[in-house]
């Protein structure tokens, strides 16, 4: 479902019957019998065929003769030959789940028109075109033959299903059967943990080694948030009743909580904004900032709104890129890239990587606490521009997409794909992201594709730092097309609780999926929901295997060179300092909370204020061209700084363009020019595949070719 174009895609299964080089051939009508009563048995709990129909997929050499189908969960083509695993139901580049679609058009003749949720199509078609919201295109044409009624038939399915997939948008994920499950065990262990328990956060917590944080189990029955876990780090000293109390200052309930532990020290804490119309006593404020302090005497709040884009202009920014990667854009050749500039989407991943990139900088230059905020001072509320103005009021977008950046930047265990996919889960899964929401399952006004965006800033540091990650684009690029994919609860609910009330965590009742009523299940359905992490289940083994980066340095590893403490690389904080960052520079705070007449409980110590920094200085500039203690080292082992200038950020033509096989194609054209751009980029990730040399190494020189030779 998310490889795109030819010559970089692959089947789950070979073809038996591909016709000849510019030859099609439609399905036989004595065939069409016995294989559409196959296609019930790859079908998924509470999905029913509606209509079916055999054409052409175009759009590609040679075009493939099969049936599109149509049920009330997805669209699918099937070609001709081509078998579904019955393994891995979920899995193929040919599904289109009805929430993806984005439009639907019918060509016959000189007539084509565009076919929204209840309308009535006038005509039979020859051709239609679906287009997905993950950037992929099916084209699928219809031959005359006596089989007119059934295109009709299976175009007006499309239609209808997708009207009533709007009306019910809540679907109920997939319940894994016993018969999947015995294939292992009776009990099947998530692939990594899910945060839904208490031993979960406990086993973390121990592996970050944060000393001085505990689990709070304050949230267990969703009494403070229920858009927070149920289990989340507070320091050790602070009281369960006395973090109840603190989190009701803040927006939506969520107060400070520990994000990561950096092995040097630092602290990495996130949460909302303050509600200043609170009116907190002195005890309350005394834990406020005693959870912001986080037991260091130095303390740095990073407005999160700051020189970031609102969620109306990532939202805005998403749709002119979709609409300028498709294939009938109306934007001409030579401008583009000119277009390409005016969407926006790379200024704003630009400006996600330069803040991560200063936050970064901020925890490993100094043992300190790091808190990640909404604007410290916030705008005057505009009603109309809400949504423009305070995307992070509740800590759940910003916060999420920089703290995960951060963590990608410095810990190399992040890079790995246990760790990618723990890092994912925790920041942004367990920590209550409005997935649904964000992405238009409401119905609501907030839509907003920030995970996608954070997927593309992975993609970058992916395309900078090859040898330091573990996953591939592909990876990735099934990741971004899970989101659309309503088979798991990861990305159907907005919070925690939601996602437990769904799966029957806390009820007694089991619910398969269903997009319409729910129906009963048979005695082969047990409570265990689908995770986006159980690959094995909706992906074939050839296709998990690229999932897997051949030029990642396995040496990287952590616990190889990056011990748990590191006096020499982090130094100690000021004494009882409190400073904001914002617009790249530090300024000290005279108090940590925004209340009037409440003095804070720390204090400004004027020795340690800032010095200007001049206009040609970097974060890392001002935090280290103080002191002498990097030596030769510019840059502590496993920080990674990535390039965020011009031509550093690039489109991700893999995942956008692929509705346009010409493109795709393109990328490994056998033409004189094309393998002088293949041998350029080829030659480009051998130079960024040679390891760094770490201050412990200085002498030590590897040959570029022994890594490739190593994933041999």
């Amino acid at each position: 479902m998310w490889w795109g174009g030819r010559g970089q895609s692959f089947n789950i299964a070979p073809q038996k019957e591909e016709p000849e080089m510019g030859q099609s051939r439609m399905p036989e009508p004595r065939k069409l019998g016995s294989l559409a009563s196959s296609l019930a048995s790859g079908c998924l709990p509470g999905e029913q065929i509606l209509a079916w129909a055999p054409g052409l997929r175009k759009g590609l050499e040679p075009e493939l003769p099969g049936i599109l189908i149509c049920t009330n969960f997805r669209v699918t083509f099937q070609p001709c030959g081509w078998q579904r695993s019955q393994e891995t139901p979920l899995s193929s580049e040919y599904d289109f789940s009805l929430v993806n679609i984005e439009r639907l058009e019918a060509v016959s003749g000189l007539s084509r028109v565009q076919l929204h949720p209840g309308s009535q199509l006038k005509f039979i078609p020859a051709e239609i075109l679906i287009h997905g919201r993950d950037f992929r295109l099916l084209r699928i044409g219809f031959e005359a033959g006596g089989l007119e009624p059934q295109a009709f038939q299976v175009t007006m399915a499309i239609v209808q299903a997708r009207a009533q997939s709007s009306e019910t948008q809540q679907y109920g994920g997939i319940a894994l059967s016993k018969a999947v499950l015995e294939q292992g065990s009776d009990f099947r262990k998530p692939p990594i943990p899910l945060l839904e328990t208490l031993e979960d956060w406990e086993m973390e917590l121990k592996k970050q080694g944060a000393r001085g944080w505990r689990v709070s189990t304050v949230n267990e029955r969703f009494d403070v948030a229920t858009s927070l876990p149920r289990y989340f780090w507070v320091p050790s000293r602070i009281l369960d009743s006395e973090v109840k109390s603190a989190f009701g200052h803040f927006r939506q309930g969520r107060g400070p909580r520990l994000s990561w532990h950096h092995p040097g020290g630092s602290d990495l804490v996130r949460c909302g904004g303050f509600y200043t119309a609170s009116d907190p006593n002195k005890e309350d404020i005394r834990a406020v900032e005693s959870m912001l302090q986080a037991g260091h005497s130095d303390v740095v709040l990073v407005d999160t709104m700051d020189e970031l884009p609102g969620l109306a202009d990532i939202q805005l920014a998403h749709l002119k890129l979709r609409a300028l990667c498709l294939p009938d854009s109306s934007v001409a050749e030579d401008k583009w890239l000119s277009a390409l500039e005016g969407t926006r989407w790379l200024d704003y991943v630009r400006a996600c990587l330069r803040k991560a990139s200063d936050i970064s900088v901020l925890v490993t230059s100094r043992v300190r606490s790091v808190v990640l905020q909404a604007s410290w001072t916030p705008p005057p509320f505009v009603p109309s521009l809400s949504l423009l103005y305070h995307p992070e009021r509740g800590d759940r977008d910003l916060n999420g997409l920089l703290s995960s950046l951060v963590q990608l930047l410095l810990a190399p265990e992040a890079r790995t794909l246990f760790g990618f996919q723990s890092v994912v889960q925790r920041e942004w899964v367990a920590a209550g992201h409005p997935f649904l929401t964000r992405f238009g399952g409401t119905g609501a006004s907030e839509e907003a594709p920030v995970f996608l965006l954070f997927l593309d800033c992975v993609w970058q540091l992916l395309q900078q730092f090859p040898a330091e990650f573990e996953f591939s684009e592909f990876f990735l690029l099934a990741l971004h097309d899970s989101v659309r994919v309503p088979d798991t609860l990861t990305f159907l609910r907005n919070t925690p609780w939601e996602r437990g009330k769904q799966s029957g965590q806390f009820n007694s009742y089991t619910q398969v999926y269903t997009s319409g009523n729910s129906q009963p299940q048979d005695g082969n359905s047990i409570n265990v929901q689908l995770s986006v992490w159980d690959w094995d289940l909706r992906y074939s083994n050839e296709q998990i295997l690229q999932f897997h980066n051949p030029g990642y340095d396995p040496e990287h590893c952590p616990e190889s060179w990056f011990p748990r403490q590191q006096p020499n690389f982090i130094v100690p904080g000021p004494p009882s300092s409190m400073w904001l960052f914002s617009r790249g520079a530090l300024t000290p705070l005279n108090q940590l909370c925004p209340w009037r007449d409440s003095p804070s409980l720390l204090a400004v110590s004027s020795r340690w204020l800032s010095r200007p920094a001049t206009p040609s200085e970097s974060l890392a500039d001002q935090e280290w061209g103080l002191p002498s203690h990097w030596g030769a080292c510019p840059l502590p082992p496993g920080l990674l700084l990535p390039g965020y200038l011009g031509p550093q950020i690039r489109l991700w033509k893999r995942c956008y363009l692929r509705g346009r096989p010409e493109v795709q194609m393109g990328l490994s054209a056998l033409t004189i020019s094309g393998l002088q751009e293949e041998l350029t980029c080829l030659q480009e990730l051998l130079r960024k595949w040679t390891p760094r040399v770490f201050p412990q190494d200085h002498c030590k020189k590897r040959d570029p070719n022994t890594i490739l030779s190593q994933t041999q």
